[in-house]
């Protein structure tokens, strides 16, 4: 599965009060984990959809390993009949309270239905069966993932036990489209209800139930066909609404490169006649991997060149990719816990970001994932939200779907690729599809069939147990008359509160040596760092060198080498390695923001190195002028953090590397024209680059840039120019944005996800004030049950911290957070967790910051919230 005293009123009303009492979560650990005392052999579902609710009746063939109650797991419906053997049981003999139902004294092995009705009509959680869209375009649609089947049937809902499933769906014609997992195996109209219909479906392999998947809808399908490596056909399905089906084909496309590129690189078939995807409006996550019928939000699977930007198109590629891996890392071998979630999330980030590198630069699409790494990852981990890449207790499960568990779990399984190296690491995934095929799984199986090829993967098994970023610090010393270098190397992890002292880990530092003279590299070798300090010696270094350390971001530890800037400079011009480029440009950065170095050498080196660049990789030319954003700043911040204060250096910097290049921006813009719309990467550089020169040349206040940025609006070929000119108008406040955004709007207000991007051009926006969130808010197509309009003006918010920890923008905030807890649990929690920094504050806006967040606390009542308020309330005294 693919991861705010002038009060405002505008949605205190709908705050629900506070209970009078609150039970205090049960906190589960993994060291009680207990494996299941009993097996389901095979589950039958008969699913009915109702104008107002639906009956749900369950067969489950159960086999006993020990005595003693049978646990399932049944939230938010009602029991209307069980039977055993087909006898029915008495109200003595089983218990339903709190979610959890026991049977009592049950037989060794039985049959058991259940009868039940739930009302996804009014399930807003957005887990389990629900409703989504109104309408002519409402559709019942299932997530699963981690806890939702629970809601559905009763059913020991946990990832180790698996079973086959057989699905029958009812419901009215309206809704012609009736999927679920597997293959169709019968269809037809029902005998004595000719205005209802239904589909049988059979899954043949053993899942656990957070996989299964239906939905009930009215959808169009584009279809196509992939023939595996062993000769097998397979149907491709990707269903939409009709109005959507056309921006399907990218996807599908996505979904058959994932497929080859899966067998050419890990040697992995798909196994089932057919392979579906659903389009979905209202969808908390990005995509679920539910077996063979894969639920994807919108925004994940739609892509055409007018309506999306290609960073958004190139996620849809990403997404659908990573979907499909789960096919084999987290489908057919799955957790044995929710503990485990790394090992299925990790290993398959990892594969997908392999995948993008080969659609892509190799080197931008590094840049990305470290990007992405050190803005949330870095942050979290510097926070009271700190955890190991494998948590070891929790008390709501959706909380730990975070940047750790998946980007940093990706990270380790990136470490263990390299070191091993291509061969070996193919013999180890090899053994571990061999051993484990039909499995639910740990870290620990993970670990131990890669130790096939190299023993030392074992040491690696601290990386998931250790909260934190470790630091690497160190220095050099060249002996000229000795010809020898030697790199000192020292690690140190922050000790996170509740965790025991850190230990050293085994860091691999990928390494070259450049001559300063010639600018060549002397030396290159893979270092591994697995003791507090140590020493590494090069020989035969003939003139004066210049190290550069963790090429390719080759561990997930923050970096602090004793360079010079001249160092940094010389790198930024000399290095071949793309990904080091830009991150010495980031060293440099950071230390112009944050320890109040003097611009003038990144400057120099950015005006010596872009020109060039930019005609040999337009997308690394633009990424090379990043800035560090807001929220990666305060990460590096442990105290007395004044966003106000970060903001203005922030923009400062920006004003004189603008002001500094002033003289190129026009030239390389009209060395970007407007083409013909392309996708390959180099037209999606070019299309960067423009976009980046152009705010470049508003910043620096350069003559006509203005009307530059309307003639892109006017002229674009594609969502990326559009709104790279719309975003740029409205930043700076160019005379006139209105009339864009009117116009925006008014051409495509029919289409949700670009409304969405109309609504995040504002709320993100450098000018952005409170006012302009209530607005947005108060706006007639603003939704609170539609996951991506709230995460489009209330999650775009927070990429302003300065605004964002004003009184005013607090209120606003937690307002939002106490009404999603109310509807939207999952998303509420999030968003809580943006504030976990607000102890590192200064003393006024900390304050004011603790009493918004004690106030949140009094009025929410989900265990989702309420875990993420404590963690970030303990913040204080740790």
């Amino acid at each position: 599965m693919t991861m705010s005293n002038n009060d405002t009123q505008i949605i205190d009303a709908a705050v629900p009060d506070a209970p009078a009492h609150q039970p205090e979560p049960q906190k589960i650990y993994l060291r009680d984990y207990e494996a299941p005392k009993y097996t389901v052999e095979s589950v039958a579902l008969d699913i009915r959809l109702f104008e107002e609710d639906a009956t749900v009746e369950g067969r489950l063939q159960i086999s006993r390993d020990a005595a003693g109650d049978v646990l399932l797991h049944a939230e938010d419906m009602e029991i209307e009949a069980l039977y055993i053997d087909d006898t029915r049981v008495d109200d003595t003999a089983y218990t339903h309270s709190e979610g959890r139902l026991m049977l009592h004294d049950a037989p060794a092995t039985f049959a058991l239905r259940t009868e039940v009705r739930i009302c996804p009509q009014t399930n807003t959680m957005l887990e389990g069966l629900y409703k989504a869209g109104t309408g002519d375009e409402t559709m019942f649609v299932t997530q699963c993932e981690p806890e939702g089947f629970r809601r559905i049937t009763p059913y020991p809902d946990r990832p180790d036990v698996l079973s086959t499933f057989t699905t029958r769906l009812e419901a009215d014609k309206r809704y012609p489209t009736l999927l679920a997992n597997g293959n169709l195996i019968e269809a037809g109209e029902v005998a004595d209800a000719p205005e209802r219909h239904y589909a049988i479906w059979h899954d043949p392999t053993h899942k656990p139930s957070y996989l299964f998947a239906c939905v009930v809808a009215n959808l169009d399908v584009l279809s196509d066909h992939y023939t595996t490596s062993d000769g097998r056909k397979v149907l491709l399905e990707v269903y939409a609404k009709a109005a959507d089906i056309d921006k399907c084909h990218v996807g599908m496309q996505a979904l058959k490169d994932a497929m080859a590129w899966d067998e050419d690189n890990y040697g992995c078939i798909y196994d089932l006649d057919r392979y579906m995807i659903v389009a979905v409006s209202q969808f908390n996550m990005g995509a679920m991997e539910n077996k063979g019928l894969n639920i994807f939000n919108t925004a994940c699977v739609l892509s055409s060149p007018e309506t999306t930007t290609d960073a958004r198109s190139f996620n849809v590629k990403a997404v659908i990719a990573h979907e499909y891996f789960h096919n084999w890392t987290g489908n057919r071998i799955t957790c044995r816990d929710w503990f485990q979630l790394c090992l299925k999330e990790g290993f398959t980030v990892f594969r997908d970001q392999s995948f993008s590198a080969d659609q892509q630069s190799a080197a931008v699409q590094r840049i990305d994932d470290v990007a992405t790494l050190r803005a949330y990852q870095f942050n979290e981990d510097a926070g009271p939200l700190a955890h190991p890449v494998r948590p070891d207790s929790f008390v709501e499960i959706n909380n730990f779907y975070t940047t750790t568990v998946y980007e940093k779990g990706a990270e380790i399984v990136r470490m263990l690729a390299n070191m091993l190296g291509k061969e070996k690491f193919r013999q180890g995934t090899d053994e571990y599809f061999r051993r484990y095929d039909g499995q639910a799984v740990t870290v620990e199986d993970f670990l131990s069939a890669l130790s096939v090829a190299d023993e030392r993967v074992l040491s690696f098994i601290d990386w998931y147990r250790q909260p934190g970023t470790p630091v690497v610090s160190g220095h050099q010393n060249y002996d000229a008359e000795t010809q020898t270098l030697e790199i000192t190397l020292t690690q140190k992890t922050r000790h996170v509160a509740g965790f025991d002292a850190p230990k050293a880990l085994p860091i691999p530092v990928a390494t070259a040596v450049f001559d300063k003279e010639s600018g060549q590299i002397v030396a290159e070798e893979m270092l591994l760092l697995d003791k507090e300090t140590q020493t590494y010696r090069f020989d035969n270094i003939t003139g004066a060198p210049v190290v550069s350390l963790l090429r390719d971001f080759s561990a997930p530890v923050q970096l602090n080498f004793d360079y010079q800037d001249a160092d940094l400079a010389f790198l930024l011009t000399h290095e071949t390695n793309g990904f080091n480029r830009w991150q010495v440009t980031q060293i440099l950065v950071n230390r112009i923001l944050l320890q109040n170095h003097e611009p003038a050498i990144y400057l120099e080196a950015l005006a010596k190195t872009l020109p060039n660049l930019a005609k040999d990789d337009a997308m690394l030319a633009a990424r090379l002028l990043d800035i560090p954003s807001a929220q990666e700043l305060a990460s590096a911040i442990s105290t007395d953090y004044d966003p106000d204060a970060v903001k203005a250096k922030r923009d400062g910097l920006y004003q004189q590397v603008a002001v500094h290049l002033a003289d190129m921006w026009q030239p390389l813009y009209e060395s970007l024209p407007i083409t013909e719309y392309d996708d390959s990467a180099e037209a999606r550089g070019v299309r960067a680059l423009r976009n980046v020169v152009l705010d470049m040349a508003l910043t620096a206040g350069v003559d006509n840039a203005a009307d530059w940025a309307v003639q892109q609006y006017e002229s674009a070929a594609c969502m990326t120019e559009r709104s790279g000119a719309l975003k740029a108008l409205v930043n700076h406040q160019v005379a006139g944005y209105e009339t864009q955004l009117k116009n925006f709007y008014e051409r495509f207000k029919a289409d949700d996800l670009v409304i969405d991007l109309w609504f995040s051009a504002q709320a993100a926006s450098e000018q952005v004030r409170v006012a302009d969130i209530e607005a947005l808010i108060a706006h007639t197509d603003f939704d609170w049950n539609t996951p991506n309009r709230v995460r489009s003006v209330i999650s775009a918010f927070t990429t302003q911290p300065a605004v964002l920890w004003t009184p005013e923008g607090l209120a606003l905030y937690t307002q939002a957070v106490a009404k999603l807890d109310d509807s939207n649990p999952v998303i509420a929690s999030r968003l809580v967790q943006v504030l976990a920094r607000w102890y590192t504050l200064v003393p006024s806006k900390r304050e004011v910051a603790h009493r918004y967040l004690q106030a949140l606390k009094e009025k929410v009542q989900s265990k989702h919230v309420r875990e993420s308020l404590d963690s970030v309330l303990g913040a204080a005294d740790a």
